[in-house]
């Protein structure tokens, strides 16, 4: 099933396996996706590409300066006829819901998303109203146009799973998407591999995937030095190590093992944990990105032993 889907997102994503493998690894482990590039690389249309493969309820959301928290959660409006409340739902209310430009809305409109993201539920009026399974946020940002936008709080980015970019494309995959994409969107021939209730059962194998007490304290001592080093103001959370576990526990479902290596740690330790460091001003001012500060913590950190592939 999870081929189908690959499949089905690599016709309109072509040559970039490894991020259509990122947003199926964090899809399976019931997480939220956050794509961050340049403008026109395709990360709008990785995300309703994968919306558009899975059979469920898909909302976007786009995001500008003047959208208000209630157009994300919904609101309630007074009827005339029945002299009530009623609850009008939001465009958080899907099963897929896709954030297009998510860091140019307010920060007040930002945090509209926490208790959704974190929660899996609406608060509004006193009144908490859950949302349905699968859940999954797929949210888009330029980080290079800073002009009418705002920077996406820490809270906000620890909430998404794992930070994916797209890049440019290869000369070849290139070439291909000129002809794909000369007469009509490859968007529109897309239909449904799977739908919501098998996307539920994936989930439920993903969780039983076994995590050996070595790969446990691998993570913990990985996501433990990035709060030890010098190098970096804010490290890894706790919630950033349950991410990391559920996020290899899916990559090793996929891999056809009901049981999670050291390699798929290291393979997702980047897109998971990258996002959520802060380095020091020390750091920045010596060119050291969050990435290569977090490269040389995984090299540093031991590899338990018989459990590398």
């Amino acid at each position: 099933m999870v081929g189908r889907i690959r499949s089905n997102i690599e016709r309109v994503i072509e040559g970039k396996p490894d991020v259509v493998s990122a947003s199926l690894v964090v899809l399976m482990a019931e997480g939220h996706l956050l794509i961050e590039d340049v403008p026109g690389v395709g990360k709008t249309m990785l995300s309703k590409a994968l919306a558009r493969s899975i059979d469920s309820t898909v909302r976007r959301i786009q995001f500008t300066p003047d959208l208000l928290p209630s157009d994300v959660t919904g609101v309630s409006v007074f009827n005339q006829d029945t002299r009530e409340f009623e609850f009008r739902p939001g465009g958080i209310f899907a099963n897929i819901v896709v954030g297009d430009e998510i860091n140019r809305a307010s920060p007040k409109t930002q945090s509209a998303l926490l208790e959704c993201m974190e929660e899996r539920q609406v608060t509004v009026d006193g009144t908490t109203y859950q949302l349905d399974t699968p859940f999954m946020v797929i949210a888009t940002q330029n980080p290079i146009e800073m002009e009418g936008t705002y920077a996406l709080p820490e809270a906000q980015r620890d909430r998404f799973m794992a930070r994916v970019s797209v890049g440019y494309p290869v000369e070849a995959a290139e070439i291909a998407m000129i002809g794909s994409h000369a007469g009509a969107s490859p968007l529109d021939d897309l239909e449904p591999v799977t739908d919501a209730a098998e996307i539920r059962k994936l989930t439920s194998i993903v969780g039983q995937v076994h995590v050996s007490e070595a790969v446990q304290r691998y993570v913990v001592a990985l996501t433990g030095a990035t709060r030890r080093t010098d190098d970096l103001n804010l490290g890894a959370s706790p919630r950033a190590t349950l991410h990391l576990v559920r996020a290899a526990k899916a990559y090793a479902a996929m891999a056809g093992r009901d049981y999670v290596l050291p390699d798929d740690v290291l393979a997702l330790a980047r897109p998971v944990l990258a996002h959520r460091l802060l380095p020091s001003v020390e750091a920045s001012m010596s060119g050291r990105s969050t990435a290569t500060i977090l490269d040389g913590l995984l090299a540093s950190v031991p590899v338990p032993d018989g459990a590398r592939s």
